[in-house]
């Protein structure tokens, strides 16, 4: 039973932490097309900054943490490739998390660095690695990595 509720809670903040990914990118996209130090301008950067400080990065360390919890009572699932490429896909995600803070430190700077096009495109990753992360938990795939 804790073990199950590990896991539930491991889920959530998953969960939280995919919303904040999917989120921050489209916040980008209508704050580049805001001018600096304008109403909206600051209003967007208050947003991000919460959404970044109060829901994401307290749920990847959540996530992180329950995960460990879960990967200690079931070490074996690092001899499964298909976990292994689970690992290396939330690493990536982790660092689309850190890339995320340093575009919100670029707009709080005022820097408009990209294009509004580019923040949409960048949109779609996170929504691309959660689809192949959940395919690998659920199918797990029996394939050799070399």
């Amino acid at each position: 039973m804790f073990y199950d509720i590990i896991k539930s809670f491991h889920l959530i903040s998953i969960i939280s932490w995919m919303v904040g990914l999917l989120y921050l990118p489209r916040l980008f996209v209508y704050h580049n097309d805001t001018k600096n130090l304008s109403e909206m301008h600051e209003t967007f950067l208050l947003m991000e900054y919460r959404l970044l400080t109060f829901i994401m990065t307290p749920a990847l360390v959540l996530t992180y943490i329950l995960g460990f919890l879960l990967l200690y009572d079931n070490i074996y699932f690092l001899s499964e490739s298909y976990f292994l490429t689970k690992l290396f896909l939330v690493f990536c995600l982790t660092i689309f998390h850190l890339y995320l803070s340093i575009l919100y430190k670029d707009f709080k700077k005022g820097y408009r660095n990209y294009k509004t096009k580019f923040y949409r495109i960048i949109n779609e990753i996170p929504t691309l690695l959660m689809i192949i992360i959940i395919l690998l938990v659920i199918v797990k795939p029996n394939f050799q990595i070399i």
